[in-house]
């Protein structure tokens, strides 16, 4: 078993390192790939572990945990533009808007279309309503410093930093919606508002700001002869990761919300610095392997039944969600900007959902008891695979299409550039070129 389990994990990081560069001209995303050799691995007589996200909850929630928060790291260090009212409008239209939007109508069809239960229809609709910062990575903005920035990745790669914190209040109101023998509705409701929404937001902003201080005087401003070297900056990423997550769920705050506060302080603090892209290449290596493991994972608990709980109700909610909420209330939300409706229409198109999904659905139903647990879990894992298909089929032509509307090159006609620009290898003496 354990030589069976490094063989898959050797030969997944090599896929994962191998991947991305091969399938960026093509309409395919490694995800897809992953998920399929999760089905097929777990489908064979190799004796794997169950990968059951209910029966090994624990396990699930800290997988996707840190998955998420070196994803959040990643997305915030890699993001040049400064943070501003004016500048972050269209992210902050989608997280406090269309977000809104998305589990007011989700909720409204899955309670009174569906007849879900109110406690199950908030919860499904906090967990499936936040993009994900983890398998968003063909729409979003490239490396530090590289320039590949517009509206649309821009939009897309902000409102996925922001929204996998600020949905979590969501989550608690489903807990809340919950009976509790010694307290009235309106009690838990009450302390729901000034807890859950206010302090834990309100301290994820503040602990991840002040971790990013912090550590940005720590790496940037101290005397040379005791800096930190440049070649632990990769460690560097991972402390902020850990620093600002930890301390700020210490003090009972949003911890996702606070390590992506941090790093993007941390970007602000020295945009220039050189070793801005090791500590983003860093997060993005050990992101990627996370990802590796989660999604074939995901395979697995498919192949293993996954969806037997899954009903025409979770598949019609899945489809609502993908193919018209998110599109349909994203072109309404964005129709007072100044963005170009190709613009419009690639951003509300491309609401991927992913593992942070997984996260807090295996946070809420470890922390009650919902009833039909697995059909909650059967409805998002449907969703989510769903999200990875489309979206990861569509994502490479969608953006070399807007990139042509609006006159840009293209990603393949970048890389095609910088192939062209590097130096011939001259040959070692004594050889022909």
């Amino acid at each position: 078993m354990y030589n069976i389990i490094l063989v898959v994990l050797g030969v997944s990081i090599l896929g994962v390192a191998w991947l991305p560069s091969l399938l960026r001209k093509y309409a395919l995303s490694y995800p897809i790939f992953f998920v399929g050799l999760g089905l097929l691995l777990f489908s064979l007589p190799l004796g794997l572990p169950d990968p059951d996200p209910v029966e090994f909850s624990s396990f699930a929630i800290h997988l996707t945990e840190i998955c998420v928060t070196v994803a959040l790291t990643g997305t915030g260090l890699k993001i040049d533009r400064r943070f501003s009212l004016k500048a972050w409008r269209i992210p902050l239209v989608l997280v406090l808007g269309l977000m809104l939007v998305t589990i007011g109508g989700f909720v409204s069809v899955a309670w009174g279309l569906f007849g879900m239960m109110p406690a199950a229809a908030v919860l499904l609709a906090a967990t499936l309503a936040p993009t994900d910062p983890v398998l968003a990575g063909d729409v979003q903005v490239g490396e530090p410093g590289e320039g590949r920035e517009d509206n649309v990745r821009f939009a897309l790669t902000g409102e996925a930093g922001l929204n996998d914190g600020l949905a979590f209040p969501f989550v608690y109101l489903a807990l809340a919606l919950l009976p509790i023998a010694q307290e009235s509705l309106g009690e838990r409701l009450w302390h729901w508002t000034w807890m859950d929404v206010g302090y834990r937001t309100a301290m994820g902003v503040l602990g991840g700001w002040l971790a990013g201080r912090g550590l940005s005087y720590l790496i940037f401003d101290l005397p040379h002869r005791i800096r930190i070297k440049p070649s632990a900056y990769g460690f560097v990423a991972l402390a902020v990761t850990l620093t600002a997550y930890g301390l700020t769920e210490l003090v009972h705050g949003y911890g996702f919300l606070a390590v992506f506060v941090a790093a993007t302080t941390l970007r602000r603090h020295e945009r220039s610095h050189e070793h801005q892209n090791e500590m983003h290449d860093f997060t993005d290596q050990l992101e990627r392997l996370l990802i590796v493991v989660i999604l074939i994972l995901f395979g697995g608990a498919i192949s293993w039944g996954l969806f037997e709980h899954l009903s025409w109700t979770g598949v019609a909610l899945g489809l609502f969600l993908v193919l018209v909420l998110r599109p349909l209330g994203g072109m309404l939300t964005l129709l007072g900007s100044r963005l170009a409706w190709q613009e419009r229409l690639v951003i509300s198109f491309f609401g991927i959902r992913g593992i942070g999904s997984f996260f807090y659905l295996a946070f809420a139903l470890d922390a009650r008891h919902f009833p039909d647990g697995r059909g909650l879990w059967a409805t998002t894992g449907f969703t989510v695979l769903v999200s990875i298909i489309m979206h990861g089929v569509l994502a490479t032509p969608v953006m070399n299409w807007l990139d042509c509307q609006q006159g840009r090159p293209t990603a393949e006609e970048e890389d095609e550039q910088e192939q062209a620009e590097e130096p011939e290898t001259e040959a070692p003496a004594g050889q022909s070129a």
